[in-house]
């Protein structure tokens, strides 16, 4: 089986168990609805407050609907006590890497593409008026967050109190990839100019690289002690 065939095997399977189960998509829908709904009556949404704090509140549900995404990376073997067979399987170990966290990058943009459009009814901001451009930050931004995010569930899948320390590790790993996402999402909902927020665009591009090619690199290792 070649790499590609290793990585398509793998990303099919978790989508048909949870088309099953609908466990991931539910559950981190209706989180990040619940945090995007307390948001708005929790702060002052004048239109002006609401356009400054859009890019935040929009990206706290992500991260909340990536962080539960997360946490199911590798459950499901867990659970089954299949990780083994994985291992076995005739495939290259970063197949089973690349694999996990197309599935998982998968999930969070379906999350994301249903929780914008409510977000923009809700809080009366069109934080899509520049639609290529944000998409690609969102994009970017849940690309980063992934991908340390299936290295952080593969190191913490035998941990006992893996649903906390998954995220306690995580976030203080992806801040640059959030903060640059933050900033990038927010000039453009606040119509500033895209050549003033290209800086923040190649801080998501160089932290994606690094982060996929460590990622590749330290995979075998982290997998063998799972």
């Amino acid at each position: 089986m070649t790499f590609f065939q290793g990585v398509k095997a793998i990303v099919a399977k978790d989508l048909s168990m949870e088309i099953r189960g609908k466990e991931i998509i539910s559950t981190t829908f209706m989180f990040s609805l619940l945090t995007v709904v307390i948001f708005n009556f929790a702060f002052d949404m004048a239109e002006g407050n609401a356009r400054e704090s859009a890019a935040g509140v929009l990206w706290v549900a992500f991260l909340f609907s990536g962080a539960l995404t997360m946490n199911r990376g590798f459950m499901y073997e867990k659970d089954e006590d299949c990780m083994s067979a994985l291992m076995l399987a005739p495939i290259d170990r970063s197949a089973i890497f690349f694999g996990k966290m197309l599935s998982s990058l998968l999930f969070m943009l379906a999350t994301m593409t249903i929780i914008t459009p409510i977000f923009i009814l809700l809080y009366n901001v069109n934080v899509m008026e520049r639609p290529l451009w944000q998409a690609l930050s969102f994009f970017l931004g849940a690309t980063g967050f992934i991908t340390v995010g299936t290295l952080i569930a593969a190191i913490s899948v035998n941990l006992r109190a893996r649903e906390m320390m998954g995220p306690l590790l995580l976030l203080p790993v992806v801040a640059p990839v959030v903060i640059a996402a933050v900033k990038f999402s927010g000039g453009l909902i606040m119509n500033q100019p895209v050549e003033q927020l290209m800086i923040w665009m190649k801080v998501l591009l160089i932290f994606n690289v690094v982060y996929l090619v460590v990622a590749w690199m330290v995979f075998d290792n982290i997998i063998e002690e799972s």
